[in-house]
């Protein structure tokens, strides 16, 4: 679909993935333990985000980078049909070993790599103004971005400048929550749309083990009219916007790869706003998209427009995505 058309440009990372499992334990050092399944796949959450919105066979404008490696060109031709502007960074390219563990968590292994060099002033000379009054901008992967996270405020207000309605998804901070780092992603909620978090990165950011209390303690950093999602997992989703909440159960799924789970839900709800669906509708759209695409082993398997239109609920006008 033409550029005219995209109302979603998501800003973040993007790497190439590795993804192995079943995993019961660490095996001993000097030791080797085989894999029944293994995809490398091209992956981030930014890049998960675009590919979900290929699946969905609508249209984005990805604004990331690569590095000047072969692995960063490879990279970069998985990402190039899907409307991406990429920065060639002067690193090594970022990989990402995603382990599948048999209790169904995940655990990453992530180099260093380009993400650190990824910059404000790559990302912005990209961002035009906004074509359509209902336009989105995502931003996730934000704590392996940190040249690009020294100027997260101005970049949120670039984009609301611009027209854009901004949404979150702060994804979990290698370094580990801090007081100061609360307070540094509390301003940025402050001045966001949507908020897309898990719910540990919900109930870490507030310190709370109640995921109430937590959902509760985010809200009251919301802007009017902004919306927090706590995305559940297994359990679907629940949000609240100016005091009213909704909860989604999630649909069942035989699933072995949740990797990119939480980017695909956020595709499936902002799909729906942007269409303009409600909160309940949008919350549904993000649980069937998320249950859609992780539910698919190996992910490369899925074709640009495969999801369109039987896994989405009516009225998502993939077109204006």
């Amino acid at each position: 679909m033409g550029g005219e058309r995209q109302r979603l440009t998501i800003i973040g990372d993007i790497s190439v993935d590795v993804v192995l499992g079943p995993f019961s334990g660490w095996p001993n050092p000097g030791t080797e333990a085989l894999m029944e399944r293994s995809e490398l796949r091209a992956g981030g959450s930014a890049g998960n985000a675009a590919l979900a919105v290929s699946y969905l066979g609508g249209a984005s404008q990805l604004l990331s980078g690569v590095g000047n490696d072969d692995i960063g060109r490879w990279l970069s031709a998985q990402f190039q049909p899907l409307g991406a502007s990429l920065e060639v960074c002067d690193a090594p390219t970022t990989l990402s070993v995603g382990l599948i563990h048999t209790s169904g968590e995940r655990t990453f292994l992530t180099t260093r790599g380009h993400l650190e060099k990824i910059s404000y002033e790559g990302v912005r000379s990209h961002i035009a103004p906004a074509r359509h009054a209902n336009a989105h901008a995502l931003l996730s992967g934000v704590f392996l971005t940190p040249a690009l996270r020294a100027f997260y405020p101005r970049l949120i207000a670039d984009l609301r400048t611009l027209g854009y309605r901004v949404a979150l998804d702060t994804n979990w901070p290698p370094q580990d929550w801090s007081s100061a780092l609360r307070a540094e992603v509390a301003g940025w909620i402050g001045a966001c749309d949507h908020v897309l978090l898990n719910e540990l990165e919900v109930r870490s950011l507030t310190g709370s083990d109640d995921l109430a209390a937590a959902v509760a303690g985010i809200a009251a950093m919301l802007r009017p009219g902004a919306t927090l999602v706590a995305k559940l997992g297994p359990r679907g989703a629940v949000a609240t916007q100016d005091g009213r909440q909704c909860e989604c159960a999630a649909p069942e799924a035989t699933i072995f790869d949740t990797i990119g789970a939480g980017d695909s839900f956020n595709v499936g709800y902002l799909a729906a706003r942007i269409a303009g669906a409600g909160l309940a509708e949008a919350l549904a759209a993000g649980c069937r998209t998320a249950a859609a695409i992780i539910s698919r082993f190996p992910r490369r398997s899925l074709a640009p427009g495969e999801l369109s239109p039987l896994e989405l609920p009516r009225p998502l006008a993939l077109a204006g995505v």
